[in-house]
C-alpha cells in the first residue's frame, strides 16, 4: 500500500519539521529494482538536502516506529532498496546530496556525498589528476552511499580493493537520529571500534550513509588493454599469476569470458565489434596500469610471448588506440545487458577460491546440466575469485517457463558454492533476495553476532526491516 503524503500524519510532522519542500509524490521509479523481481512501497518519499535533514528525518521515524528505506541510485540487484512488505516505510532518497565536498590531491583523498553519482566522482578525480578505481557497470547511475552500503565491487578490486577498502570514513545518521561526525582523513587511527567498516556492506540496516571520505590514486603513466584467448580456465589463473609475476601490481583487471556471453552478444546486440573472427571458447579481458616509462603495449606483447610459450594462450587482441581500448571494454560492459535482453532463469553472483575456480566451472555444468537444458553465462573477476554465474532457458524459450526450477537452480549452485568454501553473495549484497540463503549458510556465530549489533544500534528495527537479516 501507498499513501499520500499530504495526506498521511507522519509526513505532516515532516513537514513541520522541514517544510513543504523535502516531500516528494511518490514515483513508481522507486518502487521497483532492475530485475523486477521485488515490488516495493513506499509511505513517505522524502529527498533531503544535508546531514541534517536526513537526521530529523530518521529521528521523526524512530519516534514514529516509521519503517525507513534509504535509496541510492536504486541500481542494486538483491532487492535492497525495495521493502515490499510490513507497514508502508519512508523512503529517504539521497539524490539531491551529491556534492564533492572537497579534494585533496596532495592526500590523495576526495569528500563526496552520499548521493553523489559514481562516474561524477571518477571526473572530480581526473580533474586533480588523481583516479578513483572503483569502476561498475552502472556508474552512470550508482550512488557512492549505495557503493558503501553494498560494498561493491567491480572490475578494479584484483588492484585496488573493493568499496571497504577505498574508504577512510564516513559521515552517517544513526538510527536514533544522530549524526555520527567520522569524515576522517587519517590512515592511521586506532581509537576503538571501527564504526566506518560496520556500516560498510550493512546495505542501510545500520545507519544511512551522507557523506564519505575516499582514497584516490596516481594516475599510471600507461595503461594497456587486450583481449587474449585463453586454453581453458585453468590456463586463464596460469597466466593471470604469470602476469602478476612480470608486471606486479600493475595488473588492475582480469576478466574471464565465455564464449555463451559473445553469443548474447551476437543474438541481441550485434552492433558491439567482437575481438576475434571466430568466438574463442574461453578469453580474459586484461588491463595494465604502468609508471616508471613502462610501455603498457610492450609489457602485453612479452606476457603474451611468454604465455604462448607455455600453451596458455593462442590469440591475442592488443589495443593500440583509445578507439580499441573502447571496443574491448565494451564486450566485457555490455554482457550484463545482454544477459538482461535474454533474461536469466537465475543469475548468481559467488566466489570460490581461485584455484578451484576451474574445478567449480566444471562441477556446475554438470549440476545444472542435470536440471534441464539450460545455457550457463560464466564471467566475471577471476582476478578476486567472483563470478557471474547466469543460467538461461534454451534458445527459443522464455525465462518465465522455468520459474519453478529457480529455487531448485539458486539451491544447487549455492550448495556447491558452500561445499568450495565459497560465498554466496561475493559483492551485491544480500538485500532481500539472499536472507535465507545467509541463515543457511552462514556461521551461526557471525550471524548472532549481527543480530546483537542490529538490536544495539536499531532497537526499533527501523532501518531497512527485511534487509540483510531475516525480519
Amino acid at each position: 500500500m501507498t499513501l499520500n503524503p499530504a495526506d498521511d500524519t507522519f509526513a505532516q510532522s515532516i513537514r513541520a519539521a522541514l517544510g513543504e519542500e523535502v516531500l516528494r509524490p511518490i514515483d513508481p521509479r522507486y518502487l521497483e529494482e532492475p530485475r523486477r523481481r521485488f515490488a516495493g512501497q513506499v509511505g513517505v518519499l522524502a529527498l533531503p538536502r544535508t546531514a541534517q535533514e536526513v537526521a530529523t528525518l530518521v529521528r521523526l521515524a524512530c519516534d514514529a516506529s516509521v519503517p525507513v528505506v534509504p535509496y541510492g541510485g536504486g541500481t542494486g540487484l538483491v532487492g535492497g532498496q525495495v521493502m515490499g512488505e510490513g507497514p508502508a516505510p519512508l523512503l529517504i532518497s539521497l539524490e539531491r546530496m551529491a556534492a564533492i565536498r572537497a579534494v585533496y590531491p596532495a592526500e590523495n583523498i576526495l569528500i563526496a556525498e552520499a548521493g553523489a553519482i559514481l562516474a561524477d566522482v571518477q571526473a572530480a578525480a581526473d580533474e586533480a589528476d588523481r583516479v578513483f578505481p572503483l569502476a561498475l557497470a552502472a556508474q552512470g547511475s550508482c550512488r557512492i552511499g549505495g557503493n558503501l552500503a553494498t560494498n561493491a565491487g567491480g572490475v578494479n578490486v584484483l588492484r585496488y580493493g573493493n568499496a571497504r577498502d577505498l574508504c577512510l570514513g564516513l559521515e552517517a545518521v544513526l538510527p536514533n537520529g544522530e549524526i555520527w561526525h567520522g569524515l576522517s582523513r587519517l590512515r592511521k587511527d586506532n581509537t576503538g571500534y571501527d564504526l566506518r567498516n560496520l556500516l560498510i556492506g550493512a546495505e542501510g540496516t545500520l545507519g544511512i550513509v551522507t557523506a564519505a571520505s575516499l582514497k584516490l590514486f596516481p594516475r599510471p603513466q600507461g595503461v594497456g588493454t587486450a583481449m587474449f584467448q585463453v586454453a581453458s580456465p585453468e590456463a586463464a589463473i596460469d597466466l593471470l599469476a604469470l602476469a602478476r609475476d612480470q608486471v606486479g601490481e600493475g595488473v588492475s583487471t582480469f576478466e574471464l569470458i565465455h564464449k555463451q556471453g559473445l553469443q548474447f552478444l551476437s543474438e541481441v546486440l550485434p552492433d558491439i565489434r567482437q575481438p576475434f573472427a571466430t568466438q574463442p571458447e574461453w578469453m580474459v579481458l586484461i588491463e595494465l596500469g604502468l609508471s616508471g616509462g613502462i610501455s603498457p603495449s610492450e609489457a602485453l606483447m612479452a606476457l603474451y610471448e611468454a604465455a604462448d610459450h607455455r600453451d596458455l594462450v593462442s590469440d591475442a587482441v592488443i589495443a593500440q588506440s583509445e578507439a580499441q581500448r573502447s571496443e574491448l571494454w565494451a564486450v566485457r560492459e555490455q554482457i550484463p545487458e545482454a544477459n538482461r535482453l535474454i533474461g536469466s532463469v537465475f543469475s548468481h553472483d559467488i566466489s570460490v577460491p581461485i584455484s578451484r575456480i576451474p574445478e567449480f566451472i566444471e562441477r556446475g555444468s554438470d549440476i545444472i546440466g542435470a536440471l534441464g537444458p539450460f545455457r550457463i553465462n560464466c564471467f566475471g573477476h577471476l582476478g578476486d575469485g567472483n563470478l557471474h554465474y547466469n543460467v538461461f532457458p534454451p534458445a527459443g524459450h522464455d525465462r518465465s517457463e522455468y520459474d519453478a526450477q529457480r529455487g531448485p537452480i539458486k539451491r544447487a549452485v549455492h550448495d556447491l558454492v558452500d561445499e568450495f568454501s565459497g560465498s554466496v553473495s561475493a559483492e551485491h549484497g544480500i538485500g532481500r533476495l539472499k536472507t535465507d540463503d545467509l541463515e543457511r549458510y552462514g556461521d551461526p556465530v557471525k550471524l548472532s553476532a549481527m543480530r546483537a549489533i542490529k538490536s544495539a544500534l536499531d532497537p526499533k528495527g527501523i532501518m531497512n526491516p527485511g534487509a540483510v537479516l531475516k525480519a
